[in-house]
């Protein structure tokens, strides 16, 4: 009797953590159709059974780094690539109401950006919306941004974090330039520095004085806390 509870316990869980698994791929699925309506009813249905942080974070992100991916095999081309962001963007929107109420006054100041000579932004654009999303001050300077972008942007916020995306080895350079010129201003001290994109690792953060290295936007909403809070 005992054995057939157990083994009843650990099936209900087994179809409980498939209907996620499926709940996600619907989700990352609408988002590589690059449909807008197929987005807005993949969240719907996955609303009732997930939190708007899941859902975005497994099921819309996902499908925005396959998107991602197929575009650089030369899969999908940018019109198919802004299709799908601003499909997902939809989605966002769609779950803003869902999403935990941050505290009235920000948990910090945080400026996002991708380094000059890269026109990668999805990456970067689900990062900004994750920490927006924690209760995080957040402004994103886009892609492609010059480093005095980055310090103007820092300056004029006073902000306590600079997010540096870079998704080619070729522009990877570009984060250590921004920390150079963060010791110039003599700003470095008081701004933290997070370093992420595909060719970045740990190793490359410590390299060039990041204080931390994300690997994805969940990593980076935990790194920002860490630090910051």
């Amino acid at each position: 009797m005992c054995f057939f509870y157990s083994f009843t316990i650990e099936l209900f869980k087994e179809v409980v953590t498939t209907t996620k698994e499926e709940l996600y791929k619907e989700l990352s699925d609408a988002i590589v159709s690059c449909k807008k309506d197929q987005v807005l009813a993949a969240v719907e249905k996955a609303r009732g059974e997930l939190e708007a942080p899941e859902i975005i974070e497994n099921g819309l992100a996902a499908g925005m780094n396959e998107v991602g991916t197929l575009f650089e095999r030369g899969k999908l081309f940018l019109p198919h690539v802004m299709m799908a962001a601003e499909a997902m963007q939809a989605g966002v929107d769609e779950l803003k109401d869902d999403m935990p109420e941050a505290s009235e006054k920000a948990a910090a100041v945080i400026v996002n950006g991708t380094v000059e000579g890269d026109v990668h932004d999805i990456g970067k654009a689900i990062v900004s919306t994750m920490l927006q999303t924690s209760g995080f001050e957040v402004y994103d300077i886009g892609r492609d941004a010059p480093v005095a972008d980055f310090i103007a942007k820092i300056k004029e916020t006073d902000a306590n974090m600079v997010g540096i995306s870079a998704l080619m080895t070729t522009t990877l350079q570009g984060q250590k330039e921004v920390i150079e010129a963060l010791e110039e201003e003599g700003l470095r001290d008081k701004v933290k520095v997070m370093v992420g994109g595909a060719p970045a690792t740990n190793a490359w953060a410590k390299k060039i004085g990041a204080d931390c290295y994300a690997e994805n936007a969940t990593e980076a909403v935990s790194k920002a806390k860490e630090l910051l809070l």
